[in-house]
C-alpha cells in the first residue's frame, strides 16, 4: 500500500496516523494489482470527510468546500479536471467500471453531517450509514468484480456494522462536537437525555441504551459474515481482519461494563497482531 499511496502523492504517514486506527481498510493485505485503485478511493473518501469535520469551521464554509469538492468530481468524469487525484480517480472508476452513484452517496452523507447534529430514529441512523458506510464495501466488492445480490446485502450489514461501531467507540468525541448518533427515541425509552451525555454520566439507563446499540451491531456483523463465502486470497483476510478489528471494539465495551465515556475503547498493537494470526484461518 505505501508505495501505491506514495506514487500518487499522498503522505502516507499522515494517513495511517490519522485514518488507519481501529480497522485495516486498504491495508498490506490488499493484492499489489489493486492497490493504486483502492488507495485513490481512499484519498477520495478521506478527503471529502476531513472536509466535512475540519474542527471549529464554519459549516456554510465546509459545505462550500464540499461543494466544490463535488464539483470537481463531476468534472472529472467528463475529462474536465486538471486535479491529478481526480484524474486518478477518474481512471479508476472508467477501467473498473465502478459505479458513480456510490462516490455521490459518499458525498450526500459528508454533508449531512455537516448540518445534522442528531436522528430521530435508528432508521434514520440507517438511512446515513447507507450512504455513509455501504458505499465503501460496494466500490471494493466492484474493483474485486464480486457482485453476487447475496455478496452485496452481507457487505452492506458489514458496513453499517462497522459505522455504528465507530459512532458508539467515538461517543465522547462526538458530543463534544455536538453530535449525537443514539437514536433520540430510544433515549426517550431508555430515560436518557442529552444533559446525560453532556456530563458524561455513566449511570444504569446510558448503560441500557449503549448495551442496546452495542447487541445490535453486533447482530450486524453476524448477519454479514457470509460475506466471506464470496471472496479469497488475501482480500479475503483483510475483510476477516476488518471485521474482526469491528467485533474487538464491541467487545471491548462490553468488558468495560458499557462506559463509553471513561475511556475510548481502541485496538492496540496486540490486538491487530492477534487479530490478523486469527484471520489468516
Amino acid at each position: 500500500m505505501k508505495n501505491s499511496l506514495e506514487n500518487l502523492g499522498i503522505n502516507v504517514s499522515t494517513l495511517v496516523k490519522d485514518h488507519y486506527e481501529n480497522f485495516p481498510v486498504a491495508s498490506f493485505l490488499i493484492p499489489k494489482y489493486y492497490r493504486k485503485d483502492v488507495a485513490i478511493v481512499y484519498w477520495f473518501a478521506r478527503t471529502a470527510d476531513d472536509l466535512a469535520d475540519e474542527g471549529n469551521t464554519d459549516p456554510k464554509k465546509r459545505l462550500d468546500e464540499l461543494n466544490k469538492f463535488e464539483c470537481e468530481f463531476e468534472k472529472c468524469l467528463y475529462g474536465g479536471s486538471e486535479n491529478f487525484y481526480f484524474n486518478q480517480l477518474s481512471k479508476t472508476i472508467a477501467a473498473k467500471k465502478l459505479s458513480k452513484q456510490n462516490f455521490i452517496d459518499l458525498l450526500s452523507a459528508f454533508k449531512q453531517d455537516v448540518v445534522k447534529n442528531e436522528y430521530s430514529s435508528f432508521d434514520e441512523i440507517l438511512d446515513y450509514c447507507k450512504r455513509s458506510a455501504n458505499p465503501v464495501g460496494r466500490i471494493l466488492l466492484e474493483l474485486f468484480n464480486i457482485n453476487a445480490e447475496e455478496a452485496i446485502i452481507r457487505s452492506d450489514k458489514i458496513c453499517t456494522a462497522l459505522q455504528l461501531t465507530n459512532f458508539y467507540q467515538d461517543t465522547v468525541i462526538d458530543i463534544e462536537k455536538g453530535r449525537n448518533y443514539y437514536p433520540q427515541d430510544e433515549m426517550k425509552m431508555f430515560r436518557v437525555t442529552q444533559k446525560m451525555f453532556g456530563l458524561k454520566e455513566n449511570n444504569p439507563n446510558i448503560k441500557a441504551l449503549v448495551k442496546h446499540n452495542v447487541e445490535r451491531a453486533q447482530l450486524l456483523f453476524d448477519e454479514g459474515k457470509n460475506l466471506l463465502k464470496y471472496l479469497n486470497g488475501r482480500f479475503k483476510v483483510e475483510i476477516k481482519w476488518t471485521i474482526s478489528g469491528g467485533e474487538k471494539i464491541l467487545e471491548k465495551i462490553r468488558k468495560n461494563d458499557y462506559d463509553v465515556f471513561a475511556k475510548r475503547p481502541k485496538l492496540d498493537k496486540i490486538d491487530f497482531i492477534s487479530l490478523l494470526i486469527k484471520s489468516m484461518f
